[in-house]
């Protein structure tokens, strides 16, 4: 058998020893390409997603006792989004002759309540991912992916018995600035002896599943020390703000998430950036503005309900329009991901020539040259003079300020108002896992539209049949295995936002809920949500998808 690719672990040190006994230690994290195969016997295995959550950091002193670090203290790994930088915090100087940490969370926090962490702790649920909505608990670590005959895997372990303790001997000099490399070898858990991923498809670590448990021996030597050395790590100070401050009320029940340091909300910023949202003096011929393909009283999608939205002159894009809320939860933006930021993805619209069709240098000169717009920017951001740049930041503290948090299902989760019982049984239709195998049978929707926010922000391909030249997300990534793949849109405000998918090629809910009953079509990079269910899909009966369609 050959083994995974070696991912690496780096724990790094740093900065200074700002007085005495007192010393920053921090953790990089860093890995080999995911994307290499590893050989199961003859299975080789594509992996999507290496997650993980670790608490419980203690370093062990020579005489055996153990320095705990802060119980505060919960690291997030993502290897596949190279989340990388953890801090281990101030340790007094001194040897220390092994690690350890805890996969997985304490009893206490692994019960709490996911909504009450600030956006960058590792437990928000809008950063990790791993929370199981809508019961307790959280997903120690998750390994997805593909098998032979892209049959899609999700190995998910959690609950508390399943919490596996790391000790790992090794000598570490606190007195200096260093960095200890510690690798994680997957192989150790999907061993072929303990784990056939060809007929083990996937567990979420129920009570009593032989999975969980052989995953759970496996991850408790997959951890080995590489090496140790020296390293600092140093990051940037934010942008100072301009405007009279207006943060948003964000509802105790969303994640929290946090706002642009560079460009805080103001009110100045959001009334300039509606004012500029509804004017069509963006478009080349004055006839259309942002708010033409995206209306507020259509959740801020195309009024005219086309497939593909419409631009000056009747062009056609290539896309349907999406709805703009909740946006200050996002990363990534349009259906193919293909900008980062909010106020980069802003201005693609006005310049398209099959959307508003005007160059950004004469947009930026019609709105130099009108009467009011330079005042308003002296206002906002304390210069007359208008270029892109602030044009995108006025625009993006606008969408910014766009939240959808108090629909009938927000106030059903608060507990305001009930669920009818046929909405209860779509509800619990949604939840639920489609996996025979474990005699599951639902719909399986919450692991793309979980959470509060409905979506988990992540780009899939949800077997939609497509043309041969339709990229999706590889045309932000450029790696053939995100082909096919698009934005998981939120599903709130959903009766209002058809037609749907990218291409707006269903009408109706109906068509959308039979599309995943039984039109899901096969390819390499099917999501592994989608891909480890039976050729025959999930073969919900009438009740079902009218249940289903009562509670969406």
């Amino acid at each position: 058998m050959k083994s995974l690719a070696t991912f690496l672990l780096t724990l790094l040190a740093p900065i200074s020893i700002v007085c005495a006994n007192e010393l920053n230690l921090e953790f990089n994290l860093s890995w080999k390409d995911s994307a290499l195969p590893l050989e199961q016997s003859h299975t080789p295995v594509r992996l999507t997603r290496t997650d993980l959550l670790l608490s419980q950091f203690a370093l062990q002193k020579p005489d055996g006792t153990w320095l705990e670090a802060s119980q505060n203290l919960i690291a997030f790994l993502s290897f596949h989004q190279k989340r990388t930088q953890l801090s281990l915090g101030r340790l007094p100087e001194g040897n220390y002759q092994a690690l350890r940490f805890l996969v997985g969370l304490e009893p206490q926090i692994n019960k709490s309540d996911p909504n009450l962490f600030p956006p960058d702790h590792p437990l928000n649920p809008q950063l990790n991912n791993l929370h199981w909505t809508w019961q307790t608990g959280y997903i120690f670590l998750a390994l997805e992916g593909y098998s032979k005959g892209n049959l899609g895997f999700l190995y998910h372990l959690g609950n508390d018995e399943n919490a596996t303790t790391i000790t790992l001997p090794t000598e570490i000099d606190a007195s200096q600035p260093s960095t200890l490399t510690l690798n994680l070898d997957l192989a150790q858990i999907l061993s072929p002896t303990r784990i056939n991923i060809s007929t083990d498809t996937s567990t979420h670590s129920r009570e009593g599943d032989p999975i969980a448990a052989k995953i759970k021996t496996g991850l408790a030597t997959a951890f080995t020390v590489k090496n140790y050395r020296q390293g600092t790590f140093h990051s940037a100070p934010p942008t100072p703000s301009v405007g009279t401050p207006t943060p948003p009320f964000v509802s105790t029940h969303l994640p929290k998430v946090s706002f642009p340091a560079d460009n805080p909300l103001s009110r100045e910023g959001i009334a300039l950036g509606r004012k500029l949202f509804f004017d069509p003096i963006l478009s080349l011929d004055e006839s259309i503005s942002c708010a033409s393909c995206h209306a507020p009283e259509k959740a801020f999608t195309d009024p005219a309900a086309t497939s593909l939205s419409k631009g000056i002159d009747g062009r056609v894009g290539t896309r349907n329009s999406m709805p703009l809320f909740n946006l200050a939860w996002h990363t990534e933006f349009f259906w193919d991901g293909r900008k980062s930021s909010l106020r980069e993805q802003v201005l693609d619209p006005i310049s398209d020539p099959n959307e508003m069709g005007l160059p950004l240098d004469q947009a930026v000169q019609r709105l130099n040259e009108h009467p009011d717009y330079p005042t308003l920017f002296q206002a906002t951001f304390g210069s007359e003079t208008i270029s892109p740049e602030p044009l995108a930041l006025a625009l993006e503290q606008y969408l910014l300020s766009l939240t959808s948090q108090d629909t009938r299902f927000d106030r059903a989760l608060r507990g305001e108002i009930e669920f009818t019982e046929e909405e209860k049984r779509g509800f619990h239709l949604f939840v639920t896992e489609h996996d025979p195998s474990q005699n599951l049978h639902g719909a399986d929707c919450f692991h793309c539209h979980g959470g509060a926010l409905l979506t988990n922000h992540r780009f899939i391909n949800n077997g939609l049949l497509l043309a041969e030249d339709e990229l999706g997300y590889e045309r932000a990534t450029g790696k053939p295995s995100d082909r096919g793949k698009f934005k998981v849109p939120s599903l709130r405000n959903l009766t209002l936002t058809a037609p749907y998918m990218h291409d707006g090629r269903f009408q109706t809910l109906e068509e959308v809920i039979e599309h995943y009953n039984s039109g899901v079509h096969r390819s390499p990079t099917l999501d592994p949500n989608l891909a480890k269910h039976p050729q025959t899909g999930l073969n919900l009966n009438e009740d079902d998808k009218k249940a289903l369609l009562a509670f969406l």
